[in-house]
């Protein structure tokens, strides 16, 4: 065995065994934010170097998991505390394939761009019927940092 494949064989090995099986998702949540707490307040640390990281290491688990999921067997099982229950796919309703339901969705799309052009006049806009377009209320989503790598 080569020793790339070892290392990455012991690193598998430690992976499945890293938590007991009463280690709970709120002891989860409660762990990583101390970890970041105490990070933050030694200052040893860049916070920017750490959320880099951070976020690379959240790709490798994602991918991790994404590929480990197409290897469980499709079987409910409980192992340490966490509960595998497969799912089948849901039914999904094809709506596009009913021409009223197509109509009526493209005319809420023209009468959606009628109100983002009123939103933005200064003038009384109508539509094509003569009905005055009400200027709607806005709210903003949450501000956010983007991360990319």
């Amino acid at each position: 065995m080569k020793s790339k494949d070892m290392f990455l064989a012991m690193r598998a090995e430690e992976v499945a065994q890293m938590y007991p099986s009463d280690f709970s998702k709120k002891e989860a949540s409660k762990v990583g934010k101390e970890f970041i707490v105490k990070a933050c307040d030694d200052g040893n640390v860049s916070k920017h170097e750490l959320m880099s990281n951070i976020v690379r290491l959240k790709a490798v688990i994602d991918a991790m998991e994404t590929e480990l999921r197409t290897k469980l067997p499709e079987e409910k099982q409980t192992c340490l505390g966490v509960e595998f229950v497969p799912n089948n796919g849901r039914k999904m309703i094809q709506y596009s394939d009913d021409h009223i339901w197509s109509e009526l969705s493209e005319k809420l799309k023209q009468r959606e761009e009628l109100l983002k052009v009123a939103e933005k006049s200064t003038d009384t806009i109508y539509d094509s019927e003569g009905i005055e377009v009400t200027k709607c209320g806005s709210k903003y989503s949450k501000s956010s940092i983007t991360i990319s790598f």
